[in-house]
């Protein structure tokens, strides 16, 4: 039976940002999102799986356990909170991590009724 003083609030304009990263590392990745402007974020762990004795001519080993922290942000939002997570999950050094974008099609959440008014008067 479906209650008729419910909606569903979606959103359409929001992408994931997923980062992989060495265990240990979620918390400092989870807070420079936060200091960039996300409101929230997912971290679980993982193992992976591959190529982990040595990387590249460097030689840098890379450990199995992972963290994945994911964040959903507006699309204005993304690139801002991308920079500042690779930054600071130092990602431009190997074995560090890997991270990437997912454009959502919709999600959906509880919003206040009055941020909702703000997003629709622009």
């Amino acid at each position: 039976m479906k209650d008729s003083r419910r909606q569903i609030t979606t959103l359409t304009d929001v992408e994931l940002i997923t980062c992989i990263i060495q265990k240990g590392k979620g918390d400092a990745i989870t807070k420079a999102a936060f200091e960039a402007g996300a409101q929230g974020a997912t971290v679980h762990y993982a193992q992976g799986s591959g190529v982990r004795e040595k990387l590249g001519i460097l030689g840098v080993a890379v450990e199995a356990e992972k963290e994945i922290v994911q964040i959903i942000v507006s699309s204005e939002q993304v690139d801002r909170i991308f920079d500042a997570i690779y930054l600071e999950g130092q990602l431009d050094t190997p074995g560090m991590g890997f991270m990437y974008v997912t454009k959502l099609e919709k999600a959906g959440t509880y919003i206040p009724l009055e941020v909702l008014e703000k997003i629709q008067k622009g």
